[in-house]
């Protein structure tokens, strides 16, 4: 807890940010200044005229503005009335910033709320940000803090670096939502690639506050120090620095910075490589529920890093990390059941934890689990259930996946035979480097300008396949993060 002094000014800050983002973001209108704007006002006032949606829109724009015409917010509601009620979202949303300012017309929350409303339902970033504000502010709308994150994350996840600011101080603030330092530094840090100014400003500030809170011993200050030296983020990135505040708040019990500094020590990063260390500092904030520490202890365990390999002993930990939804973990836990590793060799299990893993997008857990369609393991054998599978992990570059493809595609398994098709796949993961795709554009060859094979046309008898096509992963994933992630 953040001593009273302390959270005092940091509430403060985060209510005058939030307040100063508020006003901008609102205050933004969609559009860009154009080239030679006299004679495009001409073409979309002419357009216009004749109902063009888009040059209404326009229109309304360069009154607003004040672009090659004497600025005029009466004739910009006119023109954004005209094409907001054709249902265009940009011109939705200026038309509610116009009420929002009171600008042409006066002020009515409500009926911005309406028309920001109507553009944030069909994805205007613009719009959703202003949702945000008004839910943040309780403008025209009961505020509702939840509201204004769900609006603000529709909006950031769209590049709009206002809305990814504002969210970044939700997280900062722990206000409608817990506060997580990573997640805020992760929308921050966005906002800043940006060339967000006021995301800028926002980390100097809270540099200066949080090295007044650490410095009192606030062990949260200091984890969120230790975040910011460690990737940078309004100071000069050190990594030494970022080991002190992380190592201060871990010996105040703090999880997060318990798994930082583990993971500091597995890579020799501001302190010496150290796999002991790293395996103490994993341990303390595994067994406060930290679900990253949980993973990388399992992975220690499974290596035997700082410890005696205990295949057991993984599995304990990758599960309890699983059981909180850590995408490896599901993954390491599957494979350790495929295998019958540190337990018996369950292939409804692995089934069960590949496919947590898969549907979280993880491409290692997509392959293996196709392999199981297509191996009948653990689940019914499905042959287009597979294929559907080794698609998702191929489409991410996966290699073992992009060969099971072609594999699939060469034998019409689960899919229509098409050499082509399986050629393109199997060049794809040669192009990787994988071994056995090389073996497969050998034997096959490769596709012809004309898009076919170059071999001929190959029965399915001539495959002569080992008992390993198609190919699982053969190892789990068991590598530690060489920083902290914020991502």
């Amino acid at each position: 807890m953040m001593k009273l002094i302390a959270k005092a000014r940091y509430t403060l800050l985060c209510s005058v940010m939030t307040s100063v983002l508020s006003l901008l973001c609102v205050g933004t209108f969609v559009g860009t200044v154009r080239a030679n704007d006299a004679e495009e006002f001409e073409v979309y006032r002419k357009n216009a005229e004749q109902g063009d949606v888009a040059s209404q829109f326009w229109v309304g724009y360069f009154y607003s503005q004040g672009k090659s015409v004497i600025k005029n917010d009466a004739e910009a509601l006119k023109w954004y009335r005209m094409a907001a009620d054709k249902g265009y979202a940009s011109a939705q949303s200026n038309l509610g910033s116009l009420y929002w300012r009171g600008a042409g017309i006066d002020k009515n929350y409500t009926e911005a709320l309406k028309w920001y409303r109507l553009a944030a339902d069909q994805g205007n970033a613009s719009a959703q940000c202003n949702l945000g504000v008004m839910y943040s502010n309780g403008q025209g709308v009961t505020k509702d803090g939840a509201e204004a994150v769900k609006w603000y994350r529709l909006a950031a996840e769209q590049g709009n670096a206002i809305a990814q600011s504002n969210l970044g101080s939700i997280y900062w603030h722990g206000a409608a939502v817990d506060k997580n330092y990573p997640e805020a530094l992760k929308w921050y840090r966005k906002a800043v690639e940006q060339g967000y100014a006021g995301a800028e400003k926002n980390y100097a500030e809270l540099l200066q506050w949080y090295r007044l809170s650490a410095e009192r011993g606030d062990g949260d200050a200091q984890y969120a120090l230790g975040i910011m030296y460690s990737n940078g983020l309004g100071v000069d990135k050190n990594d030494s620095e970022a080991a002190k505040w992380y190592r201060f708040a871990a010996d105040q019990g703090n999880a997060e910075a318990q798994c930082c500094l583990g993971n500091m020590y597995v890579d020799g990063t501001g302190v010496d490589k150290n796999d002991a260390d790293a395996l103490k500092w994993y341990r303390l904030a595994a067994e406060r529920g930290d679900g990253d520490a949980q993973y990388y202890l399992g992975v220690m365990y499974s290596n035997g890093k700082g410890v005696e390999k205990n295949d057991a002993e993984a599995v304990k930990w990758y599960r309890l990390a699983a059981d909180q939804g850590y995408a490896k973990a599901q993954y390491n836990l599957g494979w350790f059941y495929s295998k019958g590793n540190g337990v018996d060799q369950n292939y409804a299990e692995a089934a069960k934890w590949y496919r947590c893993a898969a549907d979280q997008g993880l491409a290692e857990a997509q392959n293996n689990l196709g392999f199981m369609y297509s191996n009948g393991q653990g689940v019914t054998k499905n042959d287009a259930e597979a294929v559907k599978w080794y698609r998702c992990a191929a489409e991410q570059r996966r290699a073992s996946a992009q060969y099971n493809l072609g594999y699939n595609y060469m034998y019409g398994k689960g899919v229509d035979k098409n050499e082509a098709e399986a050629l393109k796949w199997y060049q794809l993961s040669a192009d990787q480097g994988y071994e056995e795709a090389k073996k497969a554009v050998s034997r096959y060859g490769s596709l012809s300008p004309g898009g076919s094979s170059n071999s001929g046309s190959i029965s399915r008898s001539s495959a002569n396949s080992p008992s390993t096509f198609p190919l699982s992963s053969s190892q789990p994933i068991g590598e530690a993060p060489t920083n902290q992630r914020v991502e």
